[in-house]
């Protein structure tokens, strides 16, 4: 059988390059050189892919970084200087910033080595190693004691396999190191990532927001943009070269390979690559699935996000200090809501219910003929899953949203240790209980400095909530708010801060003096944590029963599908989950609808034009503007003297791609992915190459913004950059 699928596997991953459209999908390293290569070149790529991916040698993909856990970055000197997105390292900047030194409004930027701020929980790692095990992998599952389960997918059970192949092979584990072994094509194929992690990271440079996050909500998601969406780490490690805790004694990271900046630009139709750590996408999906995310998790997001954002920003444009500490956050909510939103409109706009429809009923009509059942059995098992558990996940999603995501107070510290300690009446235990929650308070009161904003926001959340939940399928906690607070939600989140032991530091500090288990069964806000973490545990469990065979039903269909494109020569990939990915194609304007063109290019022309000094997301600096009158761009001029800030390339992202290079056909860096367009958010579900694009920071308007706003010239000189 393993045979039999090796040769299948070959002839989907030879197809690529003979037939289909090449500029569509996130393909892996180790597949370029079989599948893509001559469709890249016939493109426009000049150099061999070796030079891209090689097993054997260092190539750009040694450039190529994770950065913290959930987006991109590039190594660009060879002093470990990684550039990223601002908003990628908003927490960072964030994390540095106060209202005496708010470098999100100001920005920031080291002079010198000892100027680069650490950022603590920062994270960055490198890929040393891809490996296809999938033979082994299939082997070790025909051993497991549970060969019907669903060990295939599990990622403790992937662990195991993983540090079991590593010690096959003498993969020595040294400091940083780490294994990651993942399941593709729903568990049909499986690559093992060897990765070297470094903790020591420090903040080099940001612009201030009125750049990085010029436009914010308003053009989020949009196109044309005109964002210098950047910020700069570098990477410190010991003086061996291993990754390393923080030292003052750590040196900047010697990398093995940074990449090589064009000043030279693009030109319509150019082509470029762009490679990075593509989050989740879900292309394979049939048609009921999709309704589902349409009703349920993007649902919630539009409307639950909306009204937080609202009563959030409300507060944060009143009070700096309440900006700073929210600001993050609010910017992960936005972002994703506005996600949900344009996602919608776009599954409805584009018709791709029906799209995926026709794909289905083609793979079903297939089977038939082929007098094979199995994919006509794997499509009604997952229909039957979906309708299921879609209650379920309609009302988890709400929890989520309005009550867990949503509600920062009700992150309250676990009191099980103490119940406990008091059950047992151990004075002792009691002692040491009491000592671990006041530690675990201290931590709590710290992350909530605000609690009337908390206040406020509760009960909009809490009102929310209950406008989508039916009274009768309410979590228990709103039993008690109809008893005992005549179904007001509002005078019951009142009660929380009022009289709850974490609704201030005076109740904490009160109770914890002679703590009781009467006073902890009676509190609010711990019964109010209780009855949130039994309706996720219902939900949850009500959705396990139900999803019990899906991933069996998925492997299934997904399998159906490859065989499907084999039989009409067309392309295959894997869905994106967060492994190093390749996607291809070329700078390209597109329409948007009839009688409307948008370029591939902005220019500073744009920022001037959308300037609102009266609106905090179009502020524009005093210096830019004095910097655009007097056209001082210096060498990242455009051949007519404009300054170039932003452009768009038709490649295949998603969530994970931002801080993504962007590569020419000579493997130069020319730009910094950070952004799809509005009509490209339907991708996670279903590419449209005529209208989907990636948004991307143009290099020059980078190296313009640290060179002649910033002043940051030492940090150019570090730079390796060339111009034909």
């Amino acid at each position: 059988m393993y045979n039999v699928k090796r040769k299948l596997f070959a002839a989907l991953f030879l197809l690529p390059a003979l037939f289909g459209r090449a500029d569509e999908g996130m393909w892996m390293l180790t597949d370029l050189k079989q599948q893509n290569e001559i469709a890249m070149q016939e493109l426009g790529l000049l150099i061999p892919v070796e030079q891209i991916y090689n097993p054997d040698s260092i190539s750009l993909k040694d450039a190529i970084v994770h950065f913290g856990r959930g987006c991109t970055g590039e190594v660009i000197s060879s002093e470990g200087l990684v550039l990223t997105n601002h908003h990628c390292g908003y927490g960072s900047i964030q994390q540095h910033s106060t209202v005496e030194h708010d470098y999100l409004t100001d920005g920031f930027w080291a002079m010198s080595r000892q100027e680069e701020l650490p950022c603590k929980g920062l994270t960055i790692t490198f890929i040393e190693q891809i490996l296809d095990v999938t033979e082994y992998v299939q082997q070790q599952l025909k051993t497991d004691p549970d060969p019907q389960g669903v060990n295939y997918l599990s990622p403790s059970y992937l662990q195991t396999v993983a540090q079991r192949f590593a010690m096959v092979q003498g993969i020595a584990m040294t400091p940083g190191l780490s294994l990651e072994l993942k399941a593709f094509y729903g568990g049909n194929k499986y690559y093992l990532f060897v990765k070297k992690t470094y903790s020591d990271i420090r903040m080099v440079g940001a612009p201030p927001s009125s750049i990085g996050k010029f436009g914010a909500d308003t053009d989020n998601w949009m196109w044309p943009r005109h964002t210098g969406d950047f910020s700069l780490f570098r990477i410190y490690a010991a003086p061996n070269g291993e990754p390393a805790d923080y030292s003052v004694t750590n040196m900047p990271l010697r990398v093995k390979k940074h990449l090589r900046i064009s000043l030279d630009g693009y030109k319509e139709g150019d082509f470029a690559f762009v490679m990075g750590f593509p989050g989740r996408n879900w292309r394979y999906m049939i048609s009921d699935e999709v309704e589902e995310r349409m009703e349920t998790t993007n649902f919630m997001r539009i409307h639950v996000r909306d009204a937080r954002q609202r009563a959030l920003m409300e507060e944060m444009l009143a009070d700096d200090a309440v900006r700073i500490h929210y600001a993050a956050k609010y910017a992960s909510s936005a972002n994703y809501w506005k996600n949900a939103l344009g996602m919608n409109e776009g599954l409805v706009r584009l018709r791709v219910l029906d799209t995926k429809r026709e794909q289905q009923q083609k793979l079903l009509a297939y089977g038939e003929q082929r007098g094979d059942s199995t994919y006509q059995k794997a499509f009604e098992q997952i229909r039957s899953i979906v309708k299921t558990r879609r209650p379920a996940l309609y009302h988890q999603q709400a929890i989520q949203e309005a009550l867990v995501t949503g509600l920062d107070f009700m992150h309250i510290p676990s009191m099980n240790g103490l119940i406990s300690a008091l059950k047992s009446k151990d004075e002792q235990r009691i002692a040491e209980a009491t000592d671990s929650l006041q530690r675990a308070a201290k931590r709590y009161f710290a992350s909530v400095p605000f609690p009337e904003v908390e206040r406020k926001v509760a009960k909009v959340m809490l009102r929310t909530y209950m406008q989508y939940i039916p009274e009768e399928e309410r979590i228990s906690i709103f039993e008690t708010i109809a008893r005992r607070f005549k179904g007001d939600s509002d005078a019951f989140v009142d009660a929380c801060f009022e009289q709850s032991l974490f609704g201030s530091q005076e109740n904490f500090d009160e109770f914890i003096r002679k703590p009781q288990l009467r006073r902890i069964e009676k509190d609010w806000m711990v019964q109010f944590s209780w009855s949130i973490a039994d309706g996720l545990s219902q939900t949850t469990l009500a959705m396990r029963d139900a999803n019990r065979n899906y991933n069996v039903a998925h492997k299934a269909w997904v399998r159906g599908m490859m065989e499907l494109k084999q039989a009409e020569n067309q392309p295959i990939y894997p869905d994106a989950n967060s492994t190093l990915r390749l996607t291809y194609g070329k700078v390209a304007s597109y329409s948007p609808a009839d009688g409307i063109i948008n370029e591939y290019q902005t220019t500073l022309d744009g920022v001037m034009e959308k300037e609102d000094p009266n609106n905090w997301e179009f502020v524009v600096p005093d210096k830019l503007k004095q910097l655009y009158q007097a056209k001082d761009y210096g060498r990242y001029a455009l051949p007519d003297g404009r300054m170039p800030v932003a452009f768009i390339v038709d490649t295949d992202n998603t969530g994970g791609n931002s801080g993504s290079p962007v590569f020419n056909a000579r493997g130069e860096l020319i730009g910094t992915g950070f952004d799809r367009n509005y009509e490209g958010l339907t991708g996670d579900i279903a590419f449209r190459p005529s209208s989907q694009r990636a948004v991307c920071v143009d290099i020059r308007y980078t190296l313009f913004i640290i060179e002649k706003y910033a002043g940051a010239s030492h940090l150019i000189k570090e730079l390796d950059l060339v111009s034909q």
